[in-house]
């Protein structure tokens, strides 16, 4: 990356991934927006030399008022857990995004997606991603490339509660099944990569995962080792039990039916990585290298 005049702006720029966008631009000199829901959050990034511009993802106004004048913008619809409609607030935002990108005349844009978003069904929350890479591609002027990333290997941290409760890890996926995971932080890097050259030209997916599959067997092994507990195993839970469990936890029903939906997808090899995974497809952090942040999280996190 080489420092330029380009300004650019970064929704969710608090996020795991957002925040490694918005470092890695303004470390090589750009100007950077930086947009999230709490202004106070977006300090630290305004230290660093960024612009605040916080608000609501689902406002027209504040998105157009960031997106306007800029080069390229990071785009993405933050997940909302609480909500009890989830893929109506997922349309909500996006319907807001792209409202935002006509009206400014915005050129470019990367577009936070996921593997599986081709899909239009059995793909659990994904589903809201295929329609939001839809409603950009509909902008025909509009240059954007909708980065699919795989699985979020900080997605195994929700597995603390269960290994420190239970002695094992578990989820509804297979435990032998290959899973293309990835970390957030090399997500953050590839885009902030492509924002950065800005080569892409009209409409493109572009799939994203870490250097090889993973199984949650395997991940389980590595994680286990690296919280001295060498002998952790893996349990594959009957949908139906994980679903009662995450209700039991406290998350809405609307959420967890996404879930499981997105679970039985990947399990049933819907969800899957389909394009060449050349070099420039794999990020760089290994399951090993992700285990000493988990390990450090797993420490950290206080037994229930």
């Amino acid at each position: 990356m080489t420092s330029g005049s380009r300004t650019y702006a970064v929704m969710g720029a608090t996020g795991h991934i957002g925040k490694v966008v918005t470092e890695r631009l303004l470390r090589a000199g750009y100007q950077v927006r930086v947009m999230g829901r709490s202004a106070d959050r977006l300090k630290g990034l305004m230290g660093q030399g960024a612009i605040s511009h916080p608000g609501a993802f689902d406002d027209t106004d504040v998105l157009a008022g960031a997106f306007r004048g800029v080069d390229a913008v990071f785009a993405m619809i933050p997940p909302d857990y609480t909500t009890g409609n989830f893929l109506a607030y997922q349309d909500r935002v996006g319907s807001a995004i792209a409202r935002a990108v006509q009206t400014t005349g915005l050129p470019s844009v990367v577009n936070l997606s996921s593997i599986g978003a081709q899909l239009s069904e059995k793909n659990g929350p994904i589903r809201g991603l295929h329609k939001q890479e839809i409603r950009l591609n509909d902008i025909k002027e509009l240059r954007v490339v909708h980065l699919r990333p795989g699985y979020f290997m900080e997605n195994l941290l929700w597995s603390i509660p269960t290994i420190q409760s239970l002695g094992i890890n578990g989820s509804p996926l297979k435990g032998d099944l290959p899973v293309p995971m990835v970390a957030t932080r090399d997500i953050g890097a590839k885009a902030a990569e492509f924002l950065a050259d800005l080569q892409f030209r009209g409409h493109a997916a572009f799939e994203f995962v870490g250097p090889k599959p993973v199984t949650m067997q395997e991940a389980t092994s590595v994680l286990g080792k690296a919280i001295g507990k060498p002998d952790s195993k893996y349990v594959q839970f009957p949908y139906e039990e994980a679903e009662q469990a995450m209700l039991a936890a406290g998350m809405k029903p609307d959420v967890v039916g996404l879930f499981i939906e997105m679970d039985r997808g990947l399990n049933d090899g819907l969800i899957r990585a389909t394009q060449p995974m050349t070099r420039d497809h794999l990020g760089s952090t290994s399951i090993e290298h992700f285990a000493e942040e988990f390990a450090a999280a797993f420490r950290a996190t206080p037994r229930k």
